[in-house]
C-alpha cells in the first residue's frame, strides 16, 4: 500500500511539473499572430472605428469540475486595459460629510497618493438616490468599462446595482483605500485580471490582453495568466484539459492539449475517492460494533458485581395509571342469576303430595264400592 501511495504522489507532483510549464511560446506567439492577423483584416473591412481595440482572453477547459467556486486575481506583466478607459470607483460615506463633501475628500487623497487612472467617484448615499432607477443604472453601466469599490461598502452594492453588472461581467473589484500603497494597488488592479472558477461547469475565461498590443506582451501575459492560474487552483491531480486564446468574433484557437496519460492518474484519484467513502462507511460500521460489544461488558461486568455482593434492590411498585373499570352486570344476567324465593318452591312441594293423597283415597273408595 505504502509503495503504491508513493507512486501516485510521484505521478502528481510529476503533473504538477508539466502543468507549471504548461504553454509553449513559440506555439502561443503562432496563435497570437494569426489571431492579431485576423483581427486587423476585420477591422480593416467591417469596423467604422480603426482605433477601437478588441479585448483578447484564455478559455481554460479543466479536468473536473471544481467542488467550491474561486476567484483568482492574475497580475500582468503589461497592462491589458487602454489608457482611454474610464474607471469608476464607489466610496463609503464619512461621517457628518455630505455626498458631494465626500467625493471632494476622495479625489484630494487619490491625488495625494498619486493616483490618476481613476475617472469619477461616487459615493454610497448618491448611489442610492441619483442611480436607483432602472435607466439611470443601464445608463452608469454603458458609461464607465470597470468599475472599484472600497471594501468596507463592498457587501452593500449588490441590492442598488442590479444583476446586469453582474451579467455584463463588470462586478466592482474591492481596494483598500486605506493601504500605504494606494497608486501601486489600484494599478495593479487595473492592469491585470481575474478568472472566477464556479462550481457549476469545468469552462472559465479570463481577459489578458487587446488587440492593439505587440505579439511579444500578449504572449507573455499568457505565460503569466496559465502559471497563476495552475498555482491558485485548489484541485488535486491534473487540472487543465484545454486552454484556448480567443477574441469576441475569433474562432478559439488551442494553445495547450493535455496528453491521455493524465487519464490514468485521474482514475487513481477516483479510485481513492471511491475507496475513502467505503473506509469511512466501513469504519462508521466498525465504531458501532464496537460501542455494543463495550454496552455489552458493562452489563455483565454490573451482573457480576451484584452476584457476588448481593447488595438487595429496591423493586418500585407498578402503580396503576388508570383505576380499574368495574363491569356492572347487565339486567339480561341478573334475571337470570336470581334466585327464586324459598317459599313458593316449600308450597309446591308441599300441594303436590297432597294432590297425589286425594287420588288415592278416591281410587281406595271405588274399590270399596265395587266391592259392595
Amino acid at each position: 500500500m505504502r509503495m503504491r501511495s508513493c507512486g501516485t504522489r510521484e505521478v502528481d507532483s510529476m503533473a504538477e511539473k508539466k502543468e507549471a510549464t504548461l504553454v509553449d511560446r513559440s506555439q502561443v506567439k503562432k496563435a497570437v499572430q494569426a489571431l492579431q492577423a485576423f483581427l486587423k483584416s476585420k477591422s480593416s473591412t467591417e469596423s467604422l472605428f480603426l482605433d477601437e481595440t478588441q479585448p483578447i482572453s484564455l478559455l481554460f477547459t479543466l479536468w473536473k469540475i471544481p467542488k467550491e467556486t474561486q476567484n483568482i486575481r492574475i497580475p500582468l506583466p503589461h497592462g491589458q486595459r487602454p489608457d482611454t478607459e474610464e474607471v469608476c470607483l464607489f466610496t463609503r460615506d464619512e461621517p457628518k460629510m455630505t455626498a458631494e463633501q465626500t467625493q471632494r475628500f476622495y479625489k484630494k487623497l487619490l491625488e495625494e497618493r498619486g493616483v490618476k487612472n481613476i475617472s469619477e467617484i461616487i459615493p454610497y448615499k448618491s448611489l442610492k438616490t441619483e442611480y436607483k432607477p432602472y435607466e439611470a443604472k443601464r445608463r452608469l453601466l454603458g458609461n464607465f468599462d470597470m468599475f472599484l469599490s472600497d471594501q468596507r461598502v463592498r457587501r452593500l452594492l449588490p441590492s442598488h446595482l442590479g444583476k446586469h453588472f453582474y451579467e455584463r461581467k463588470k462586478t466592482p473589484l474591492c481596494v483598500n483605500l486605506q493601504s500605504k500603497h494606494l497608486a501601486r494597488d489600484i494599478q495593479r488592479i487595473i492592469q491585470g485580471t481575474s478568472l472566477t472558477v464556479t462550481n457549476k461547469g469545468c469552462c472559465c475565461m479570463a481577459r489578458v490582453a487587446h488587440s492593439g498590443m505587440t505579439a511579444d506582451e500578449v504572449t507573455e501575459n499568457v505565460e503569466a495568466a496559465v502559471q497563476t492560474v495552475v498555482a491558485k487552483l485548489r484541485m488535486k491531480g491534473p487540472i487543465m484539459k484545454v486552454i484556448h486564446l480567443k477574441s469576441q468574433t475569433s474562432v478559439a484557437l488551442p494553445i495547450y492539449t493535455s496528453d491521455l496519460s493524465h487519464l490514468s492518474v485521474l482514475d487513481s484519484t477516483n479510485s481513492k475517492e471511491a475507496s475513502g467513502k467505503k473506509k469511512g462507511k466501513k469504519n462508521k460500521a466498525e465504531d458501532e460494533k464496537q460501542e455494543e460489544t463495550k454496552t455489552e461488558l458493562k452489563k455483565t461486568k454490573n451482573k457480576e458485581g451484584e452476584e457476588e455482593e448481593d447488595i438487595p434492590q429496591l423493586v418500585p411498585i407498578e402503580t396503576p395509571s388508570k383505576k380499574p373499570k368495574v363491569e356492572k352486570p347487565s339486567r339480561k344476567k341478573q334475571m337470570q342469576k336470581a334466585p327464586r324465593p324459598a317459599m313458593k318452591n316449600v308450597s309446591k312441594v308441599q300441594s303436590k303430595p297432597a294432590k297425589k293423597t286425594g287420588k288415592m283415597e278416591q281410587k281406595a273408595r271405588r274399590k270399596g264400592l265395587k266391592g259392595k
